[in-house]
Parts: structure tokens; sequence; C-alpha cells
């Protein structure tokens, strides 16, 4: 399948069982890697005030912030698909407020689409920005702006009343207007009986391999964290090893005197 350029191409891969690959990153050096691999998109997720600020949740994250990583972003990746996260209360005010903050976001960005949270509370919303020209993709389960309302990072959907919420809140959601739909931390049939009532794409992280696509954050599956480890997690290197030796090497190389060596120096 040709890369995913605009949100028709997400209905497409799914109509003829192309599994989408999307990865979260925030800066120029891995947008760059990604654009010369076979990814199909990048999500530009609030999960930067955790991966990469050091937050413990996703909270403190705001528009400005969300601008300026999903800009540095595109600088390095510019033929990609991008999809940006709408941070916490930046579309829970008003439409109006969501509308100044998305408009600022695809205007400043150059993204492609936006991401936010939640099912048929926010529906309204996916309407009023699909409504603007401005492409939502939904996401529901484990939603992290919500942490505190659902008790912790833990799986969604297990109860029967939770279940059939979720699933007509990915219904309302496609009717609203969203283009795609990630479902995070969802037992692995119900995340498959979704996906099977829906004709937009789902996207999936810890949701089972019956969803249309998956999602991993690249300092995740890179093995930045060597302490962070949930079960959906599989991590394709350990870079933490890496870095930290080369950190050592260098570090013993300087106190040595052997760097920098005659070839790393000026006549």
């Amino acid at each position: 399948m040709a890369r995913i350029k605009t949100i028709n191409d997400f209905k497409k891969a799914r109509d003829e069982k192309n599994p989408i690959a999307m990865i979260t990153c925030y800066d120029f050096a891995c947008a760059r890697l990604i654009e010369e691999s076979d990814i199909d998109v990048i999500l530009v997720g609030d999960s930067v005030g955790m991966a990469f600020a050091g937050n413990s949740t996703t909270l403190p994250v705001t528009v400005e912030q969300m601008i300026y990583h999903a800009t540095i972003v595109r600088r390095g990746a510019p033929e990609t698909f991008i999809v940006v996260d709408l941070p916490f209360m930046s579309y829970h005010v008003s439409a109006e407020d969501t509308l100044r903050n998305c408009g600022r976001i695809m205007k400043e960005t150059g993204a492609n689409a936006v991401k936010l949270e939640g099912g048929r509370d926010f529906a309204h919303i996916v309407e009023v920005l699909t409504k603007a020209s401005i492409p939502v993709m939904g996401h529901l389960g484990l939603t992290p702006q919500s942490v505190h309302k659902l008790g912790g990072y833990t799986v969604q959907g297990r109860e029967e009343d939770k279940r059939r919420i979720m699933i007509e809140d990915a219904k309302i959601l496609e009717d609203n207007g969203a283009f795609s739909i990630v479902l995070e931390m969802v037992p692995a049939l119900l995340a498959g009986e979704i996906t099977k009532s829906l004709s937009i794409p789902t996207i999936g992280i810890g949701a089972g391999n019956l969803c249309d696509g998956q999602v991993l954050v690249i300092n995740d599956m890179l093995g930045f964290d060597e302490r962070f480890n949930p079960k959906f997690l599989k991590k394709y290197t350990n870079l933490a090893d890496t870095v930290r030796k080369a950190l050592s090497d260098y570090s013993r190389e300087v106190k040595a005197g052997t760097f920098p060596a005659a070839e790393h120096s000026f006549k």
C-alpha cells in the first residue's frame, strides 16, 4: 500500500485490509528517521508530557507545547501524515475555544488532523471540527486525560455496561465525522467487535490484533525507559543500554586523553 496521504487513505487501507502503522513522536531527529521508513502515520501525542517531559500524567501539556513539538516533527517529516493530540482542557470548555485551538494547530504546524479523547460527550465537538474542515481522530478506552476519573491506567470495557457504552460511543464518533478511532487498553475481543461495527479504521494500543492498525510511542518501543513495561508494549530494541555505553565510552576517552584524536582535530 502507498503511504497514507489523506483521510481517504485510512478508509482505503481498511477496505483493502492493509494494516496501518502509526508511531508517536515528538522531535525532529526521530521524525526524520520515520519519514525514511514505511510507517504510515505520525501521532504527535500529548504523551510528550510523560515520555519527553517526565510528568506523571498528560494533564500539564498545553496547546503551545503541542504546537511546538508538532512543528518540529513536521519539519523532520514533511511528507508524512501527522495527527496532533488536543491536550487537556483545549476542547472541553466551548466549541469556540476548540475551533480557535485547532485552527492554531492546523495553521501553525502543517498537521493533517487532530485527535481528541472521549465518546458521546464530545461528539458535538467532533461534528463542529469536521464541519470546519478539520479532520478528527477519536480515542476510546483508556483515555489518559481522564486518568483520575478512571482511577488509574487500567484496562477499560471489561464490565458489560462499559463494554456496551464503548461500542455505542465508537459508532457515535463515526456518525459525527471521525475518520478513525484509537482504542487503548481494551480487551482484544471488544476491540474486534468495535472494529467490525464501524466503516472507519480502528488503531489499537493494548487492544489486540483485530484492529485495523497499531500505534506505539517511539521512546517506548525503542527501549529508552527500562522502568516502563506495560503488557501491551513490545520493545524492538534497548537503546537505554546503547546510550549508556556510548556515554561511558565517551567519558572514559575524554578523561584518558584519547578523544579527540588526530582525525577529530583541525590543522
